[in-house]
């Protein structure tokens, strides 16, 4: 049963699109759950990775459908031989050998990320038992960045009495540098319109408008005049997109605070993208959001990449893989 009125949202957009989503980890009850609520709502055509038998005998005895669902064997897979082909030319001259490209081509994460380049599905959603790690590893060495030079980053789909939020960078880029946390505010204020939330970005720090100074104020600093110099550009002047910093959390979100701490602010108050200054500050804050403050937590969403891999908590339920895929299929829309 879905309760978030925003992911059954996302749900209905994703039905729209029908997508192909490989879903590598079979062996999980909670992928398998998560796959058995997505084909109720047929939102999204899926490939669960894992021993056909298994799967088909498990939906079966829970009495669960299996329509919109194929499962696939990677080592008995028709495919195998092929994917094994392109892992081997992608990787050669980064030295991977033609028997490690075999090995390789038969983790489920490998795996499904060949599909998606081979054109046999649209995006997968991994994590439940892996680490990030796993899961952006062959994104990155396969599908690549969708902008050259520019690091692929991440993002968690908060949702605070289901009210959405974007929060970045929370699970890849440790410490940004003042240009890579420009992109990243740049590339969440693209997927906040991606997901129709407003585009108000704030360059989050622990001070306001100079309150504070030292040499991690500066590069929030510095990194926002980069961005908003960026949003002059052809490619972002017409998206309606405002980012300001540096700001404090309560001066981003709190009005009165921001008449006070940053009076005049475009963002101030209304902030909805929250770009963390680097990974140890977001995922904190997104973890405590959700195990003390009841936020639901999406991600780590994986932005930049030329097709989407998305990575889950390995503490996640059903209903989070629910919501990451609905989120994929949208982002393979664009």
């Amino acid at each position: 049963m879905i309760k978030s009125n925003y992911i059954k949202t996302l749900l209905a957009k994703a039905k729209q699109q029908m997508k192909t989503i490989v879903l590598p980890e079979g062996e999980d009850e909670r992928v398998l759950e998560a796959a058995h609520l997505i084909s109720e709502e047929g939102a999204a055509r899926l490939i669960v990775l894992g021993n056909e038998a298994d799967l088909e005998n498990h939906f079966k005895t829970k009495g669960w459908r299996t329509d919109g669902i194929t499962f696939i064997n990677p080592p008995t897979s028709s495919h195998l031989e092929e994917y094994t082909e392109l892992l081997y030319n992608l990787r050669k001259e980064k030295g991977l050998s033609h028997e490690d490209a075999a090995k390789l081509a038969l983790n489920h994460n490998y795996f499904g990320t060949l599909m998606i380049k081979s054109g046999h599905a649209d995006g997968m959603v991994s994590g439940a038992n892996h680490s990030t790690a796993d899961t952006v590893r062959p994104a990155l060495q396969i599908i690549k960045s969708a902008k050259k030079g520019r690091s692929v980053s991440s993002f968690f789909i908060m949702l605070c009495q289901d009210e959405p939020y974007i929060f970045t960078d929370c699970g890849v880029v440790i410490n940004p540098s003042e240009q890579e946390l420009a992109d990243i505010a740049l590339d969440a204020a693209e997927t906040a319109i991606q997901f129709d939330i407003q585009p108000n970005v704030a360059m989050l720090s622990f001070s306001t408008k100079g309150s504070a100074k030292g040499e991690m104020v500066d590069k929030v600093v510095r990194a926002t005049e980069l961005a908003r110099t960026a949003l002059q550009t052809e490619e972002y002047k017409n998206l309606g997109i405002q980012i300001d910093g540096e700001l404090q959390a309560d001066a981003a979100l709190n009005a009165a605070v921001a008449a006070k701490k940053a009076p005049g602010s475009s963002v101030g108050g209304k902030a909805r993208v929250l770009v963390f200054p680097n990974l140890e500050a977001g995922n904190i804050c997104y973890k405590l959001l959700q195990r003390l403050g009841g936020c639901e937590a999406y991600g780590p969403i994986l932005q930049g990449l030329n097709a989407p891999v998305n990575d889950l908590s390995r503490g996640c339920f059903a209903e989070d893989i629910v919501g990451a895929v609905a989120i994929t299929c949208i982002q393979a829309a664009k």
